[in-house]
C-alpha cells in the first residue's frame, strides 16, 4: 500500500534536506515538513498502543492485585499504560480467554497451578499463596465466627472445584474423605457468580481463598484452621509479546 509519509520520510534521508526533498517529490519544503510530523505522529501512537497492558477482569479475577503489584514496579516501565478489560466468568470463557492469552486480553490475576496450567495452555507468575477459606450467607450458623475448624464444618455440604482441577485442591479433598467423612464434598464446575448465589441460597459452603472477601456482598468469608493454600498470580501466554516479557520481569524484581 502506497504511503505518501513515508515516501516523503525516505526522500529525505537520502537527499539530506527538507528542502532537496522537496524539489525531488515537486511539493514545498512545509509540506515535507507536514508529512514528517504526521509521520513521527503515527509513529508515537503506535509506540504508545505498544505501551498498553490489557488486564481482564471479572469478579473471581479482579485486576487489583495486578494493579497493586504494578504500583511497586511501575518505574521500571515508565510509559506503560494499564487496560482493563471486563468479562465473564463462564464455562467456554474460561477456556478461550486463557488459551488465546496475548490476543485480545494479556494478563489475568487468578488461583493456578502447574495442572490448570497445562488444561488450560498458559503460563502463570506466581505473587503470593492465597489460604484456601470457606465462605457462607450471612445468615448461616457458621457466619458469627471469625475463624473455623475443620470439625465446624460437619454436617455441611462443602462446595469444591471438581478433581482433577488443582493438586492443591484434591490434597485438601482427599484429607476431607480419608479422615473427616462428616463432611458432605459437592463439587462443582467452575467459580461463577452463579456458585456464589447457589451458596447464599442454599446454605451450603463454599470453598473459596483469602482475597475473594469482596466478590460477594452477601457471603462471609472464614479462614480455616488448616494448612491447606493454592498458588495466586498472573496467568499469561506460553508465547508472551516483549512488552508482558517486561512486565513480569519489573514484577518479578519487586515482588
Amino acid at each position: 500500500m502506497y504511503n505518501t509519509q513515508l515516501e516523503t520520510f525516505i526522500t529525505v534521508a537520502d537527499l539530506g534536506s527538507f528542502n532537496k526533498a522537496a524539489e525531488a517529490l515537486y511539493i514545498s519544503a512545509p509540506a515535507v515538513t507536514k508529512q514528517i510530523n504526521l509521520l513521527e505522529r503515527a509513529k508515537k501512537a503506535m509506540q504508545e498502543k505498544d505501551q498498553v497492558l490489557r488486564i481482564g477482569t471479572s469478579p473471581m479475577t479482579p485486576a487489583q492485585p495486578i494493579v497493586t503489584a504494578w504500583s511497586q514496579a511501575q518505574e521500571k516501565i515508565p510509559g506503560l499504560k494499564l487496560q482493563l478489560i471486563p468479562f465473564m466468568n463462564s464455562q467456554e470463557n474460561a477456556r478461550e480467554i486463557l488459551k488465546n492469552l496475548g490476543t485480545n486480553i494479556d494478563v489475568v490475576a487468578g488461583i493456578f497451578d502447574d495442572t490448570m496450567l497445562r488444561l488450560r495452555q498458559c503460563s502463570g507468575l506466581e505473587l503470593s499463596r492465597q489460604p484456601i477459606c470457606c465462605a457462607v450467607a450471612a445468615g448461616h450458623r457458621l457466619a458469627g465466627k471469625e475463624r473455623l475448624t475443620i470439625q465446624d464444618l460437619y454436617g455441611e455440604n462443602l462446595l469444591m472445584m471438581h478433581r482433577g482441577w488443582s493438586n492443591y485442591v484434591d490434597e485438601l479433598r482427599d484429607d476431607i474423605w480419608k479422615n473427616h467423612p462428616q463432611i458432605n464434598v459437592v463439587d462443582f464446575d467452575i467459580y461463577t457468580v452463579d456458585i456464589f448465589n447457589r451458596c447464599e441460597n442454599s446454605n451450603d459452603v463454599l470453598m473459596v481463598v483469602e482475597n475473594w472477601r469482596d466478590v460477594h456482598p452477601l457471603l462471609k468469608v472464614i479462614s480455616v484452621d488448616w494448612n491447606y493454600a493454592i498458588p495466586f498470580g498472573i496467568l499469561y501466554s506460553s508465547e508472551p509479546s516483549e512488552l508482558v516479557k517486561k512486565f513480569l520481569k519489573a514484577l518479578q524484581e519487586v515482588c
